[in-house]
């Protein structure tokens, strides 16, 4: 109700700035009376998917909440599920600054933010001080400064201290803001990975008596012939599930517009259609086998069914909750 004026206040500040404004506000008011405020009751019903129960399909995409600060805050607005991070093994910076940016008349955010974050100790402790009893996400990557080559060791660290408190673990292989990180995606170097990963999650279960399932979040900018192959390993390997996809390299749609040739990732509403082609083509080569989380310019409840429709099980929101507000929570929520 009241968002349109916040956003304008904040749309005059940089989005970093706005970001982290935001932030303050929402831990201030988390777990006091005035969490009503952003409290909001929604009628969507529950879903069952990797063996979770999902208080209903729509989730926070990762990226807005890296380390785990406003999981309370998010679950009040109506989300079925939060996914948090990405998180590394160390805290690090992320590039210089400035590195977002908003394209106002396309709806859409450019960020090289390069998985800034106070690491995956700190965000452990947040999430075992949150309440919230759904499904929590936890996505992970590489720090910057670890080699390629050793990349896999750093989820692998990861994994083991966040597998008693994650719903799911995501890896994060597809952003294109860390040098390098994108080439695991592919070939024997993806082959590798997984099978790291894999056997790290069946010691964990062993360990920990429960099962955690692991899921793989891929680019938009894959060719056919690359999704194929992905598609082919992640079945091979028995990952649990896909989310498709994450931020765009591709300028085509925002030509002209002010920060289009800004460096970075791209989300929002000029990645929609893309991220749905990739989903329904995954859809077809995966045959059900294992499911879609699907997220990229969904902006509104019309766009939230066209990812169901190409493929997905459940979806996720970020740059359309940065320009629409909670109440797309609800929206999508009640309808979906």
């Amino acid at each position: 109700m009241f968002y349109p004026l916040i956003r304008q206040a904040l749309f005059r500040l940089n989005p970093e700035l706005a970001h982290d404004l935001t932030f303050k506000q929402l831990r201030i008011i988390s777990g006091t009376p005035f969490e009503r405020l952003i409290h909001q009751s929604t009628t969507g019903r529950s879903v069952k998917c990797m063996g979770l129960s999902f208080k209903n399909p729509l989730g926070l995409a990762a990226g807005l909440d890296k380390n785990g600060e406003c999981i309370d805050a998010f679950a009040a607005m109506g989300f079925g599920f939060i996914e948090i991070g990405t998180v590394t093994p160390l805290p690090q910076a992320g590039n210089e600054k400035p590195r977002m940016f908003r394209l106002l008349e396309a709806e859409g955010i450019i960020n090289r933010m390069g998985f800034n974050n106070l690491g995956v100790d700190h965000l452990v402790e947040n999430v075992k001080k949150a309440r919230f009893d759904g499904v929590l996400g936890i996505n992970i990557g590489k720090n910057k400064n670890t080699p390629v080559e050793q990349g896999k060791d750093d989820y692998l660290i990861c994994m083991d201290k966040i597998y008693p408190y994650a719903g799911y673990i995501a890896i994060n292989i597809s952003s294109p803001n860390t040098p390098g990180l994108r080439a695991l995606q592919y070939g024997d170097a993806l082959d590798d990975l997984l099978s790291a990963i894999k056997n790290k999650q069946n010691a964990l279960e062993v360990r920990h008596h429960k099962y955690v399932p692991i899921v793989v979040k891929i680019a938009p900018d894959l060719s056919e012939a690359e999704l194929i192959q992905v598609a082919d390993s992640l079945i091979r390997h028995n990952i649990d599930g896909v989310i498709a996809t994450n931020t765009t390299l591709d300028r085509s749609l925002v030509q002209g517009l002010k920060y289009a040739d800004e460096v970075g990732g791209m989300s929002g509403r000029p990645v929609q259609l893309r991220s749905t082609e990739i989903i329904r083509r995954l859809a077809k080569e995966l045959q059900g086998k294992l499911p879609i989380i699907g997220v990229g310019g969904i902006d509104s409840l019309l766009a939230a069914r066209e990812k169901i429709a190409a493929g997905s099980s459940l979806v996720q929101i970020y740059s359309g909750f940065i320009y629409k507000g909670p109440s797309l929570i609800k929206q999508i929520v009640n309808h979906l």
